[in-house]
């Protein structure tokens, strides 16, 4: 599990020191800033696993910064090492009730710096670890909810996620994010537990009426999934509210084109719509996988990427087995 490392300090030769101490260790990604008001700024888009951050700083000093970082929701438990000279014990007593979690003493001893590090990045690892396992708990608990609103669906939510997860695997992503849109995948209509019953399980063609009051349900999810900070309940909210954007533009509910769209939206819009054209739905029967393939291709580059569409078609024989091995009934 990759970390990263955030350290402010106004001094180059400091950041240089402490860069190379932090970059040589394992899985561990060193971000620089010079001043705490770009720390800050960096934060709100990103959360750091550790933050190293001098006190005697020209306009926002180290004891300003963290009581400005600890008011932030996504920095509230990440662990906060200050680097202080060593006569400044009323400082580092300022600084705990801040909010900071250890001190380094300048000049800093490598060892020292490595083990502090590494002693907290163990911790928030675990931290980590724990909070990927109550949402993978929840995201599994609300996939269920979604599935029990639509029972026409059957199996639909479980190939779907695994076709995705097939995608990203052929592109690349790597066994942490492939798992994760595993997880993610089911949550993509969690949106339609908010639709009228009648809308929902109407055996035949939606009116138009109906049909604009169903197509609320990737905004509605997304109004259930957002403002978490977890990794998982994250792209759940990219993939609730992205999956029925098109690589042109003309999706919805936002119109996004082309790469605005989240890869796992995409990814997870080419798993959906193969397992909605192959399974048998009330207002129509299961295509044949190769007319499904035939609409598919007709769709690159205006419904699908054509990246996602292209890993999809070359994992085919993996694809088809889940799609037999999961057969509705």
């Amino acid at each position: 599990m990759k970390v990263t490392v955030l350290i402010v300090d106004d001094n180059p030769a400091n950041l240089m020191v402490l860069r190379h101490l932090v970059g040589r260790m394992d899985n561990c990604e060193p971000v620089t800033m010079q001043d705490g008001q770009t720390a800050l700024t960096w934060c709100t888009d990103n959360t750091p696993d550790l933050i190293l951050t001098d006190y005697m700083m020209p306009g926002m000093d180290g004891l300003i910064l963290i009581q400005s970082l600890r008011a932030m929701p996504n920095i509230r438990d990440i662990p906060i090492i200050m680097v202080t000279t060593s006569d400044m014990k009323a400082v580092r007593q300022n600084a705990l009730e801040s909010g900071a979690t250890d001190f380094l003493t300048k000049p800093v001893d490598p060892a020292e710096t490595r083990a502090r590090i590494k002693n907290l990045l163990q911790l928030r690892r675990a931290q980590r670890q724990l909070r990927e396992m109550a949402a993978q708990d929840l995201v599994i608990r609300l996939s269920h909810v979604a599935e029990s609103r639509d029972p026409e669906t059957g199996l639909h939510i479980e190939r779907m996620a695994y076709y995705a997860r097939i995608i990203a695997t052929r592109l690349g992503l790597g066994p942490e994010i492939e798992e994760r849109i595993f997880l993610a995948a089911p949550m993509h209509d969690i949106g339609k537990v908010a639709i009228p019953d009648h809308i929902l399980l109407k055996p035949g063609k939606l009116t138009p009426e109906e049909f604009d009051v169903m197509k609320t349900h990737p905004t509605r999810g997304a109004e259930f999934l957002q403002g978490s900070e977890l990794p998982l309940l994250r792209m759940a909210y990219d993939i609730a509210q992205g999956h029925h954007e098109k690589f042109d533009g003309t999706g919805y509910p936002q119109g996004l084109q082309g790469e605005t769209i989240p890869l796992a939206a995409r990814i997870v819009a080419v798993a959906d719509v193969f397992d909605a054209l192959t399974s048998a739905r009330p207002y129509k029967p299961a295509w044949e996988v190769a007319r499904a393939l035939d609409f598919m291709e007709s769709q690159r580059g205006l419904h699908f990427d054509p990246q996602v569409l292209d890993a999809f078609l070359a994992s085919l024989e993996e694809v088809l087995e889940v799609h037999n091995r999961l057969r509705d009934g």
